[in-house]
């Protein structure tokens, strides 16, 4: 969330990125009404505290000089000065509650690179990369792939768990393994911590990451516990260093996350959302980054670049895309989507996310760093290296045959001992 001081000191700032988003001005407006409140709640309370005080100095004095009618009568006077003080901090606290739940619901600010648009229509081109799958046959979805060759069981698994789950089976469970260890190992390689992190996050430090009135509805929450299983290891990661004031010689951090991933994924549009593309329950690789200030935009751009070079090895087809304002979410204060190539159904589709929050996050997670000057806000950053799932789909796709079996990325075949096609299973 954005510091309590921008509002106070900033507030045009605000102002015109929500004009930037489209949105208006209400939150803004009550979070400084709020703040005006409690602050006059506080400045209240301190003059009965004062008052309350000077009249104990006085008491003390009528004492010493035995005067005790008097010093009576001036207890009698403020014998309620407590209660005042008690009530006017309730009133205060519950203020504060309120303006600082109304300010989490305001986004983060925009890098004054994100192009303006009202939704993904105005996302804009980055780069393109790969080279285009050319067929001299029509290329099947993956749907259809899937099938064909037994690897995917969506109607036992929908028997067990329930629609968008599935058991993955043979070569392509082989294959998806391989996808984590590969991206995994390319990371660690370019010096990320490898961390496998909790499933499962308390409200606290969900709140932390996200906007939940805005992402709880996809969230799988574990009751009575009052535990969320993590939508993306992206959060675990982040909060990992809630309420610590982190060692500047430590700076950056950097992780390369592991995990299942669980979403109540809705909506289908079309044969590309179908199969395993839009799941309740995949496995993604993440990077993390948790850093000073003045380098986060740097290592934007290094998160960037890794998700290139790494889906450059895997062969693919894909494009970069600028997200725009519209299509914007709450926490982060720019974005690059990857989008690869899906031949089945001729589109660019989403598989990678890579955002800079810069202290969004961290102010939610009070979260700082040591500095000469006191204590600082850092920043935080996350992309997704791979999703499993998705990856899987693009990679069906775009090395299919004409006979339905799949080639295998030259980068993966080490762990194929060999084989160079996905087989199909027998069940």
């Amino acid at each position: 969330m954005l510091e309590m001081k921008m509002f106070r000191e900033l507030a045009d700032v605000i102002r015109a990125d929500h004009d930037r988003r489209g949105i208006p001005h209400d939150l803004i407006n009550q979070v400084i009404s709020l703040d005006e409140e409690w602050k006059e709640l506080r400045y209240q309370a301190d003059q009965i505290r004062r008052q309350r005080n000077e009249a104990a100095r006085e008491i003390a004095t009528a004492k010493k000089a035995g005067d005790s009618e008097k010093a009576d009568k001036i207890l009698s006077e403020v014998s309620n000065l407590g209660a005042q003080i008690e009530e006017l901090g309730a009133k205060a606290d519950e203020t504060e509650k309120t303006r600082d739940a109304i300010r989490m619901k305001i986004p983060n600010i925009l890098h004054e690179s994100v192009p303006k648009g009202d939704n993904e229509e105005g996302n804009t081109s980055h780069s393109m990369h790969g080279k285009k799958p050319e067929f001299d046959f029509k290329p099947k979805v993956h749907n259809d792939l899937i099938e064909e060759n037994k690897w995917v069981d969506l109607g036992r698994a929908a028997k067990i768990s329930g629609s968008r789950f599935y058991y993955l089976k043979g070569d392509l469970a082989r294959l998806e393994l391989a996808l984590q260890q590969f991206s995994i190992d390319f990371l660690v390689n370019r010096g990320y911590t490898l961390v496998q992190p909790p499933v499962m996050m308390n409200r606290e430090a969900y709140e932390g990451v996200t906007d939940l009135t805005d992402f709880e509805t996809v969230m799988y929450d574990i009751q009575p516990d009052g535990y969320y299983a993590i939508a993306t290891s992206e959060h675990p990661l982040t909060a990992m260093f809630m309420d610590e004031i982190i060692e500047p010689s430590l700076l950056p951090i950097k992780m390369v996350g592991v995990s299942p991933c669980f979403r109540r994924e809705v909506g289908a549009h079309g044969l590309s959302d179908k199969g395993i593309w839009r799941v309740h329950q995949f496995t993604k690789v993440e990077q993390i980054i948790i850093c000073k200030p003045d380098e986060s935009w740097n290592h934007h751009e290094e998160l960037l670049q890794n998700c290139i070079d790494l889906w450059d090895e895997l062969g693919l087809y894909y494009r970069v895309v600028n997200i725009c304002t519209g299509d914007m979410g709450t926490v982060a204060a720019k974005k690059y989507d990857l989008e690869a190539w899906l031949p089945g159904v001729g589109t660019f589709k989403e598989v990678v996310s890579c955002s800079n929050c810069t202290d969004y996050q961290a102010n939610r997670l009070r979260m700082r760093y040591r500095t000469s000057d006191g204590n600082s806000s850092v920043h935080t950053l996350n992309s997704t290296a791979v999703a499993t799932s998705r990856a899987l789909v693009a990679i069906m796709e775009q090395y299919q045959e004409d006979d339905g079996r799949v080639r295998i990325p030259s980068k993966l075949l080490a762990w194929f001992n060999g084989q160079t096609h996905l087989e199909k299973t027998n069940w």
